[in-house]
């Protein structure tokens, strides 16, 4: 069959057949990305019938990996990693490393090598962004700060990753694996230091140049009017560089299109190079994971069971309850906790890469990518289920409050207002759920009106910043009452609720009307349809956004046409 046809075929058979597998994933209420992978092993080598080309299916895969990567840099901010740092950094790694000497643990258990039972751990300790991403936006907490808590989580994850990524080959010899010519010829230190020097060379000249030529070049091409350009400036840009990257640096093609992603951040017209590449970005996606699909052999869930459900169980249970305990040894909120523990049982597209990787190098063996990928399609489609568990689980701890008390430990001195609180702050007060854009706004509005308020917030160090400043601050989440009496909403006169977090909001209501029947309350949301059920059910006064916003500018719009 000629080249071309070969590239037609795969194509077609794997977009045609991930259309279908999607569609019915979705119906039945699973994620997308599980129709996929199934798409992937139905024409893979493994199953009868047709059988896709898989050489060309890999290239596909690593467009699919550019671009994967490129989206991810594009939403990666600085600023919200900055934001919750010093609980995501220490918290990812930690995971990190719990979860790989977990999967490590069964690697040597059943008589693998260190170095592959190192490569099967890790692969087990990533999880899925884009999945996190989807489901949280399903959620409508991806911009809470629990939201923000779980992506930066990933991210940290995602980073440490393609940190791995790089450091392995070089140090695939040492480990067990097959090394190249140049990493036998050389000491391991020097090969390393070589490594470190090309990456952190690559990562200078893009944080230096990248962060000024692209958005420069970007603002050339938009003066065009050509939104044709526009879109290959962007796609060019991302592909370019991750093949630049590899070829010059030596580095991996997901380092160099995360990177490009970030730099182009940097960009005013960012927003809109994300919409515009989000077409092909989701079209490549899916034909990364049909390709990873085609890798899986199904003949695994038969001949081991038992290691499935153990891969399984390290993914769900293991990580999970690691992380829980992490956040609450952090002293987060008990939501907080139980969200991230949701968000990372999975595992998705870095562990495929890293699998991949592996089996390249020796350093994993065909079975355990079977197995990985087993353990991701299992995850993966029970993934919203544990997401759907957070609430009557939340509630149900919260139901036996010495449980919850002691899991949630709110003896920290931020989760109390300090007994030095003026009078004022303490009667007829507003209570402010959320300090973020929205709060901050309503916060300086009070103020300039000479309103009390009290502040309930999840942000541990922007409640430290807000005492500092001399407002009243409650660190927690105030859907759980022993919150919302430390911020004494039985006196306060409004209850505004300036979060985007639909899932709690509310608990927070039945809270607050429980203690105080006759307090007001002004809900912020982003769906309509809970926005009408919080109007009829709760008696509240919410407030929309596109429909605030398509409000404040027909006003404009009008007094500007009868002005003229």
């Amino acid at each position: 069959m000629p080249h071309s046809v070969s590239l037609i075929n795969t194509i077609a058979a794997g977009l045609g057949l991930a259309l279908v597998l999607g569609f019915l994933a979705l119906r039945l209420r699973l994620p997308a990305l599980v129709g996929y992978l199934l798409a992937g092993v139905i024409i893979g080598p493994f199953t009868p019938g047709f059988v896709a080309d898989a050489g060309i299916a890999a290239q596909l895969a690593e467009i699919g990996v550019m671009l994967l990567m490129f989206g991810v840099g594009l939403h990666f901010s600085l600023d919200d990693l900055l934001a919750v740092r010093k609980i995501a950094l220490p918290g990812a790694l930690a995971q990190i490393a719990v979860a790989t000497l977990l999967g490590g643990a069964l690697a040597l258990w059943w008589d693998w090598s260190w170095g592959e039972a190192l490569v099967f751990g890790l692969a087990l300790s990533v999880a899925s962004t884009v999945v996190l991403l989807r489901a949280l936006e399903n959620l409508g907490i991806l911009d809470s700060f629990t939201g923000r808590i779980a992506v930066g989580w990933l991210v940290v994850e995602d980073l440490a990753m393609v940190l791995v990524l790089v450091l392995m080959p070089p140090l695939a010899g040492a480990l067990g694996g097959q090394a190249g010519d140049s990493a036998n010829a050389d000491p391991l230190w020097q090969t390393l230091g070589v490594t470190l020097l090309q990456v952190g060379g690559f990562v200078a000249l893009m944080l230096v140049v990248g962060r000024r030529a692209f958005p420069w070049i970007l603002w050339q091409v938009t003066r065009t009017g050509s939104r044709e350009l526009f879109t290959l400036c962007v796609i060019a840009a991302a592909v370019s560089i991750a093949f630049a990257s590899a070829a010059l640096f030596g580095v991996s093609f997901a380092l160099g299109a995360f990177f490009a992603g970030m730099v182009m951040r940097e960009s005013e017209f960012s927003h809109r190079a994300a919409q515009e590449s989000l077409p092909l970005r989701d079209a490549f996606a899916v034909l990364f994971f049909v390709s990873v699909g085609m890798l899986f052999d199904p003949s695994v869930l038969i001949e081991r069971p038992l290691q499935v459900l153990a891969v399984v169980g390290v993914i769900v249970l293991g990580k999970s309850l690691a992380a829980c305990a992490l956040v609450l040894a952090f002293r987060y909120p008990l939501g907080t906790a139980l969200t991230v523990s949701a968000s990372l049982a999975q595992i998705g597209e870095f562990s495929f890469i890293l699998a991949g990787l592996g089996v390249s190098l020796g350093l994993l063996p065909v079975e355990g990518q079977s197995l990985i990928l087993a353990g991701a399609l299992i995850s993966i489609a029970t993934n919203p289920l544990w997401f759907n568990l957070i609430a009557p689980l939340q509630k149900w701890l919260h139901g036996r409050v010495s449980l919850a008390r002691g899991l949630e430990s709110h003896d920290h001195p931020l989760a109390e207002l300090p007994t030095t609180t003026e009078a004022r702050y303490l009667s007829r007060q507003v209570v402010l759920v959320g300090y973020g854009r929205v709060g901050r706004r309503i916060a300086s509005e009070l103020e300039a009106h000479d309103i009390p308020y009290v502040v309930a917030e999840q942000n541990r160090e922007l409640v430290e910043k807000l005492r500092e400043a001399g407002v009243a601050a409650v660190w927690g989440d105030a859907a759980d009452p022993a919150v919302l009496i430390q911020v004494h909403i039985a006196r306060a006169r409004v209850l505004v609720v300036a979060i985007p977090d639909a899932m709690n909001v509310r608990q927070m209501m039945e809270t607050a009307r429980t203690l105080n029947p006759a307090i007001e309350t002004v809900i912020r949301s982003h769906n309509e349809e809970e926005a009408g059920l919080l109007t009829r059910e709760m008696a509240a006064t919410v407030f929309l956004g596109e429909q605030e916003l398509a409000q404040a500018m027909a006003r404009d719009v009008v007094r500007r046409a009868a002005a003229a």
